[in-house]
């Protein structure tokens, strides 16, 4: 997969992983596609993107509601261009314990990152087979490979991810669909503070973990040379990733830190 000339639509592009993603990718001349709720914020990152020699379109839309989902997939469609590249990046985080969420505030947390991203995927989906294929990313997180304290919706929406695209990977080989699953660490993005808590407010806070991540900007370069080589899972972040490999080799050493780890 090489960015320069494709036409790529990317989720989520209004702030952290995803705008950085998009700003890297502008320098390969792309036409991109950037959606998000914040226009404004999109607006930015669109002329920022046209400096660096890459068309834009701009096509805000919410992952919380199908209607406005659906919407924003037949703009696209109605274009009747090839679509090389869906990059989804969109998605909420959580900040509370399970005893005290309401069960509505998980289902808001798996509408936004599981349901949202899945009601895009499968609506693009055909169009894409139709034009002999194209690349699929879907942003999972660390929490995706492993339960973890104080995001229970969150973890949860995050493996389904897992299970699902793979599935979908599996079904699409002879579509020359190439699926991508993105696993990032503790990045510094505004995450923490519009995780909900168990109101479903925005958490307002920034964690101190997340505070000391890697920079946007360093994990979109990561990214994209990965998603050039369609590496299947992109892990990416810090020393926190350690984490994976204990859950996978060391399960008894994982249950044990994850009832004592600090969730913030």
């Amino acid at each position: 997969m090489k960015f320069t000339g494709k036409n790529i639509w990317i989720t989520g592009a209004s702030s952290g992983i995803g705008e950085a993603v998009a700003l890297e990718i502008s320098k390969h001349k792309a036409f991109l596609i950037l959606s998000g709720r914040n226009e404004k914020a999109l607006k930015e990152v669109a002329e920022r993107c046209q400096k660096n020699g890459s068309s834009t379109q701009i096509i805000p839309f919410d992952l919380s509601n199908e209607n406005s989902v659906l919407e924003a997939a037949d703009k696209v469609l109605s274009q009747k261009i090839k679509i090389d590249g869906l990059y989804q990046f969109g998605g909420i985080s959580q900040r509370s314990f399970v005893s005290e969420t309401p069960l509505e505030v998980d289902r808001k947390i798996f509408e936004v990152n599981f349901f949202g991203t899945i009601a895009l995927t499968k609506s693009i989906l055909p169009w894409m087979i139709e034009n002999d294929g194209g690349q699929i990313a879907v942003t999972s997180s660390i929490v995706g490979k492993f339960g973890f304290p104080y995001r229970s919706a969150y973890s949860a929406s995050k493996h389904a991810l897992h299970g699902y695209f793979e599935s979908l990977r599996a079904e699409n080989l002879q579509n020359n669909v190439r699926v991508s699953v993105i696993i990032p660490g503790r990045i510094k993005t505004n995450v923490s503070l519009n995780a909900l808590n168990k109101n479903g407010n925005p958490h307002g806070q920034m964690d101190e973990g997340q505070d000391k991540g890697k920079s946007a900007d360093w994990t979109a370069r990561k990214i994209c040379r990965k998603l050039e080589k369609e590496r299947k899972e992109i892990l990416v972040g810090g020393f926190d990733l350690i984490m994976v490999y204990i859950r996978r080799f060391f399960p008894f050493l994982y249950y044990y830190m994850a009832s004592r780890v600090k969730p913030l």
